[in-house]
């Protein structure tokens, strides 16, 4: 049978596609990937800890959460204009003839296959998430997670198989670089800058006038703090006037908005940093979580239990590490901004944490007890 269209000998002309291209693309894109894996575990360990690291979770530093998850956004943006300049590089490949010449052959491809899967999927879910757009079935989050060790397994995989060809061509060559190499390594670096700079700047405060693309601008339309979950969504824009908070302990009290406004009131700048890549900083005002437990009798050490207002929500009740509730930056928050807060930030009540997740940062909240 004639071999036609890509499978014909010299079907591609492009001296770009090329071993010095696809290893220079394959360190920038192992890097950007290797950011990602690494904030990634952090988020994924702060949100669902495993047992013995529950009491060992760091509440310093307070933007802690802000960098890592902002890094981890950032980097796997940037992965996507990577990803699909080394794809060009190397797609002739898959043209090849015959497709398998031997088992290693086939598994050596196969491989590759998984891999190139499992990267575009993290890549488009992650990009969904930003934009908090979920058209699957399936649920992201621990989706991701195992889609992001199917990826590492299938990347160690390549790199064994492709060590001496990596070898080969991981230094500069001596002779003049070609002119399609170079043009193809100077689009994708512009291509990464400007991803980079149109969307950074909704976690880099200092970027936050060229934040085109970003799909949350903290700071627009004159509230510091954008809002994932509004208080109509949650079934919370009305709270009962006789509202009270439920502390649970062995001398455990309840009580209500105006006596808790007559406590000891705290302010602390924290930031909130959302999965989805935005942060910004709050000044928040309420009582320390801290003060509240010891009238309860609750002693320190301890990890307690905040449930929210909410009917329903996969973060209506959240856990609370015992290093958490004892700093004294956590803070039962009352206010933000000097004003008390509205129904989309967690009136009438919400709970503020340094170095913690967005999603945990419990709103409306109705009950605080000892786990």
């Amino acid at each position: 049978m004639l071999r036609r269209g890509p499978f014909r000998p010299g079907a591609f002309r492009s001296a770009a596609h090329e071993p010095r291209a696809a290893v220079v693309l394959g360190r920038w894109l192992g890097a950007a990937l290797l950011v990602c894996f690494a904030t990634g575990l952090v988020s994924h360990l702060l949100q669902d800890p495993p047992g013995w690291l529950t009491d060992r979770l760091p509440s310093r530093p307070v933007a802690g959460y802000r960098v890592t998850q902002g890094l981890h956004v950032a980097a796997g943006l940037a992965a996507i204009p990577l990803a699909g300049a080394k794809l060009w590089t190397v797609y002739p490949r898959l043209f090849e003839w015959p497709p398998a010449r031997s088992v290693r052959h086939l598994l050596e491809r196969l491989a590759v296959a998984l891999l190139v899967a499992a990267v575009l999927l993290e890549l488009c879910t992650g990009l969904l998430n930003t934009l908090q757009w979920y058209p699957w079935p399936f649920p992201f989050r621990q989706t991701h997670y195992w889609t992001a060790w199917t990826a590492v397994g299938a990347l160690l995989v390549h790199l064994a198989v492709k060590a001496p060809v990596i070898a080969a061509h991981w230094r500069r060559a001596v002779v003049v670089p070609l002119a399609g190499r170079r043009a193809l390594l100077t689009a994708t670096a512009a291509a990464v800058g400007a991803v980079t700079l149109t969307t950074a700047g909704q976690s880099v405060p200092w970027l936050r006038a060229l934040d085109l693309f970003a799909p949350r601008r903290p700071g627009a339309g004159g509230d510091s703090l954008p809002v994932n979950r509004t208080a109509a969504q949650a079934g919370t824009a009305v709270v009962p006037a006789d509202w009270q908070l439920a502390v649970d302990g062995p001398a455990g009290f309840r009580i209500g908005l105006a006596e808790l406004r007559a406590l000891p009131q705290t302010t602390a700048d924290l930031p909130i940093a959302c999965v989805e890549g935005w942060s910004a900083n709050g000044r928040w005002t309420g009582v320390r979580l801290a003060d509240l437990l010891r009238r309860a009798g609750v002693p320190a050490g301890s990890a307690v239990r905040i449930t929210s207002l909410e009917a329903d929500g996969p973060y209506r009740v959240t856990e609370l590490p015992a290093p958490y509730a004892d700093d004294p930056l956590t803070l039962l928050a009352l206010a933000l901004d000097g004003r008390p807060l509205t129904p989309d930030h967690g009136f009438p009540a919400r709970l503020v944490a340094p170095n913690r997740p967005g999603v945990l940062q419990t709103k409306w909240v109705a009950r605080i007890e000892v786990v």
